[in-house]
This record gives structure tokens, C-alpha cells and sequence, in this order.
């Protein structure tokens, strides 16, 4: 029947145990659980069934109200049938569905960049990671886009999982306030299951780090501080995150360098961490954008960005009992603004490589003048190979700074895709030249111009070029000799199948030597194929 007018409203309260059937339209309040309701009415009056309705108010559980939850997937014009068949779909109730992932302001973080964020994410970890081993009590932490502020090391835990929006999204950002210099603190640091840390880490039964992931998030700190620490962990990846330090270009280049790293590694006793990818991150503002001095195996740097760095990527030991990183492999990444090396790999260092990465402002000290190697390597077992560098031929051979210094040592090395190095034996990729008809002394390379890279005054003071010359039907194979300093001597020889025409001449002027050739006048031109190989 249609309401034409209210003439009175009636109520009743009590406990919610005690709550009767009400009249059509009267108001019941359960007072010990805040819950308002009314009566149905009869089903004379029109009401669908005969009953008390809960009236929704801030108190009401609405979870529980809804019931379960399908999903639906109506995106594609159709309901996405989830069970066996389209009429016994898959229910869930609505807790559960949200329950499935977590989300780091579910436990009072606020991503403001003023709160202090450090309690409520250190809770969302243990909460998540540590109070059950049950492998359901995991979630995923989701960092919605913001500036966590946090005054203490956050410590990540075995079996963790968190991600955010993009390493300029979603950052955690340090801001001790406070004298950082007896601290030894960082950013992150991965910790055991009962969130202990350094020499603690596997006490009291606890696990050890493992199985830790981190995709698309930012560190920052704002002290000369090393922004994350990953210590006798095992597995762990961190995928599209950035790691910034307080560092400037200005204060790299006047020497204020606070010897901080962007991401460090630590093992202890029978914890040696291994098996540790960074792919697609990027280090800047630090001292070193990665930095291992202890005993760590099987780390993975691929398609990374350092910038703004004094050193690159810098593998060491501290304690060459124990040994130093195995394993390293640096490979498809970026340097660029870097004061010194872009890679170093010291004594006691083995099995790390670098390849296919590309350098441009490295080793100038920021001024454009090489002032250290490029790459320097100083243990056998490791390699660069097809890495590519801004650094020119013109460049090494003015400051006598090569792009890959082996150091005598029997390392593989491919230089700019031009020099084959073993340790002191270098061969440089072959040339062909086209020679001219009828010349007489006509330059073939000259040493110190940047074409061939060969020069006097660097490591080397002879060489050998290996050459092949094709003259019409004329063949001829052989090996020129130089030996310079105080004055040039050459020697050649060689076998043709016919009279070539072909003689070579050697001059030197100062530090500079001239490679000449002349040929007989036969109508034809020939071609000459030759490579330079010497002992640095």
C-alpha cells in the first residue's frame, strides 16, 4: 500500500540476543553491538518475507552482509565462467577475496613523506613473513604510489614479496636525523625469520634470508648511508627499482666521495649468499653503485643504469682467506657520469665477466681526459667481452689509459669489438685497405692517429701486422715486423704465388710511426687485408 502519511514512529532497544520480531516499520536498536534494524511488516501489508532488515550504519559488517564473491571478468561482453560449469560458479566471501594480497597502508603506513612510515612497514613484514611458516599466511605487500619516510633499517624477510608502482612511484626513503656516523645502518637489509640481522641471522632456529623478491620500488636516502645490504642471503631479485644515495656530481669531483655503496653484499660462516639478480635497476648519488668485497657467489647485474657514481661496479676481498666474489656477471648494462672506473675487479676474484655493456663518460675524473682504465681487471678467470666504449683510440693513446686493463695476466678481453686481448698478447680486428696503382711511399696507417690504435709511446714499442694482399691473379701472404725506439727497424716476410708488386716502408718522426706501402705500375689495383698484433 502506498505511504500517504507517518503518524508516529515507534522503537524499541535492548540486546541484540533479545531483538524481537518487530512491527511493520519499527525501529529495533541492539545497544551492546550498535546495529539498527526494522520490521519487515506483514505479509498482507506487501513485505517479501516476514522479519527484522539491518539498517547499514559505520558499525554494520558489511563483509559479512554481502556474503561471497564471484568473479565476473564482464570486460570481454561475457561473465568469465569460473567453476564446472556456468550455474556452479567459484564463491569466495568478499574477506577472503581482499585478503588474497596485502597492501602496506592496511597496517598504518601512510606514504605521505612526512609520517614516519617505520613501525607499520617493519609490522606489515613480520605480520606477513614471520609469525607463521605456513605458506598461505604469505602475501604479496603492495606499496601504493608514495614517499614511505623511515628513520631505521627496514629489514625484509625470508619468503618476501613486495612491489609497488615504479621505482620513482613508489619510494622508501631514509631520513635518519641523526649523526650517522657511528651508525650501521642502511635502507634495507634482508634479515632471518625472526628479523635478526648480521652475525644474529640463523640464531634461535630462525631461517636464513631466501626467496626474496622486490619489483618496481625506490630507495633513497638522504645520509651518506649504503642503501641496501643483502647479507648471507640466497635467492633474491630485485627487479625495476633504483637505488639513490645524497651524493652530487660536484661533490664526487671535489672529493667528497663518503665511501657508501648502493647495494652491498655480506656473508658469515656457512651463509654465503648467492644466487642474487638486479635486473633493470639503477644506481646513482653513491660511491659505488655495486660493491662486493666479501664472499658471494653467482650475482647477476643485467640492463642496469649507473650514473653519477665515483666507481661503478667494484669487486674486492677484505679477507683473501676466505676469498672474494665468484660468479659476478655485468651484463647489457649502462655507464655514464661515472669519476673513476666503470668496473674493478681485484685479487682473489674469480669467474666474473663483463659483457656487452656500453661506458661513456667513465674514468675522466668528469673531465673528458681519461684518468683511470675503463675496465681493470687483476685476477685471472675473469673476462670482458663486446663491451663498447665512448673512450677513443686517440684517447688511450694520449693519456696511456686503456679502456681494459688486464694487467698482465691471461685474461680474455674484446676491446670496442677491435682488440682481442690475452693477458699481454692483443690482436686487433683486421682492416682491408684498397692499395692504389702505381704509388710510390702512400700511407698505410700511421700509430698514434686513431686508426689503428697502435702507439709507441704506450705499452708496447713492436709489433707485427699479419696481412694478405690480392693483386688480380697475384696472391701474397706474409708478416711485417716493426721494432721502434731510438730508431725504427723493419723486416718482412712473406710467400706469393706471382709478382705482387707490393714493398712496405716504415718511418719514424718523434713518438709517431708511418706504415707506408708502393706498388709497380700494372693497371691494377689490389686489396690488402692486415691486423696488428703485439705483447703490451
Amino acid at each position: 500500500m502506498a505511504i500517504v502519511q507517518i503518524s508516529r514512529i515507534t522503537q524499541r532497544k535492548g540486546l541484540a540476543a533479545d531483538l524481537p520480531q518487530l512491527s511493520g516499520a519499527e525501529l529495533g536498536y541492539a545497544v551492546d553491538e550498535r546495529r539498527l534494524f526494522i520490521g519487515n511488516g506483514t505479509l498482507e501489508e506487501g513485505a517479501p518475507i516476514i522479519g527484522n532488515t539491518e539498517i547499514l550504519t559505520e558499525f554494520s559488517n558489511i563483509f559479512g552482509l554481502q556474503g561471497t564473491y564471484t568473479y565476473r571478468g564482464e570486460a570481454g561482453g561475457y561473465v568469465v565462467q569460473t567453476g564446472p560449469s556456468a550455474g556452479a560458479p567459484v564463491t569466495q566471501s568478499l574477506q577472503d577475496r581482499l585478503d588474497s594480497y596485502a597492501i602496506v597502508t592496511d597496517f598504518g603506513a601512510v606514504g605521505d613523506g612526512i609520517t614516519d612510515d617505520t613501525v607499520a612497514i617493519q609490522r606489515a613484514m613480520f605480520q606477513l613473513y614471520c609469525r607463521s611458516t605456513a605458506t598461505n599466511a604469505r602475501r604479496g605487500l603492495f606499496f601504493p604510489a608514495g614517499t614511505y619516510l623511515i628513520t631505521e633499517t627496514i629489514v625484509i624477510p625470508p619468503y618476501a614479496y613486495l612491489y609497488g608502482e615504479g621505482p620513482q612511484s613508489s619510494v622508501i626513503k631514509m631520513d635518519i636525523q641523526s649523526d650517522v656516523s657511528s651508525l650501521n645502518a642502511y635502507v634495507v637489509r634482508t634479515g632471518d625469520s625472526l628479523l635478526q640481522t648480521g652475525a644474529q641471522i640463523g640464531n634461535n632456529g630462525a631461517v636464513r634470508p631466501q626467496q626474496i623478491t622486490v619489483n618496481n620500488m625506490g630507495f633513497e636516502s638522504l645520509q651518506a648511508i649504503d642503501i641496501c645490504l643483502v647479507d648471507c642471503a640466497e635467492s633474491v631479485a630485485f627487479n625495476n627499482c633504483s637505488f639513490v644515495g645524497p651524493i652530487t656530481r660536484t661533490m664526487l669531483a671535489t672529493g667528497l666521495q663518503n665511501n657508501i655503496s648502493g647495494f652491498t653484499f655480506n656473508s658469515a660462516g656457512s651463509f654465503i649468499t648467492n644466487d642474487v639478480t638486479m635486473h633493470s635497476c639503477s644506481f646513482s648519488q653513491v660511491t659505488y653503485g655495486v660493491r662486493c668485497n666479501d664472499a658471494t657467489e653467482a650475482a647477476s647485474i643485467d640492463s642496469c643504469n649507473f650514473n653519477t657514481l665515483y666507481e661503478g661496479v667494484y669487486l674486492d676481498t677484505l679477507n683473501p682467506a676466505v676469498g672474494g666474489p665468484r660468479g659476478f656477471k655485468v651484463t647489457n648494462s649502462t655507464f655514464d657520469s661515472v669519476f673513476r672506473r666503470g668496473i674493478f675487479i681485484s685479487d682473489d676474484v674469480s669467474m666474473c665477466g663483463s659483457v656487452h655493456n656500453s661506458f661513456f663518460d667513465v674514468a675522466t675524473g668528469f673531465t673528458g681526459t681519461p684518468t683511470d682504465p675503463v675496465i681493470s681487471i687483476n685476477a685471472l678467470t675473469n673476462c670482458s667481452v663486446a663491451d663498447l666504449f665512448e673512450r677513443t683510440d686517440a684517447a688511450v693513446e694520449g693519456s696511456g689509459f686503456p679502456r681494459i686493463q688486464n694487467n698482465n695476466l691471461g685474461v680474455i678481453s674484446i676491446d670496442n669489438g677491435q682488440v682481442l686481448s690475452l693477458g699481454n698478447y692483443q690482436l686487433e680486428a683486421a682492416v682491408v685497405s684498397s692499395i692504389l696503382d702505381n704509388q710510390t711511399n702512400t700511407t698505410l696507417f700511421v700509430t698514434d692517429s686513431g686508426g689503428s690504435g697502435t702507439s709507441i709511446t704506450g705499452q708496447y714499442r713492436a709489433f707485427t701486422v699479419p696481412y694478405t694482399f690480392i693483386r688480380g691473379s697475384a696472391y701474397r701472404t706474409g708478416v711485417l715486423t716493426v721494432v721502434s725506439n731510438p730508431s725504427v727497424t723493419y723486416s718482412e716476410d712473406y710467400t706469393e704465388n706471382s709478382t705482387t708488386g707490393l714493398t712496405f716502408s716504415v718511418i719514424q718522426s718523434g713518438d709517431t710511426l708511418t706504415v707506408r706501402y708502393s706498388t709497380t705500375g700494372t693497371g691494377t689495383a689490389g686489396s690488402l687485408t692486415y691486423s696488428i698484433e703485439h705483447l703490451a
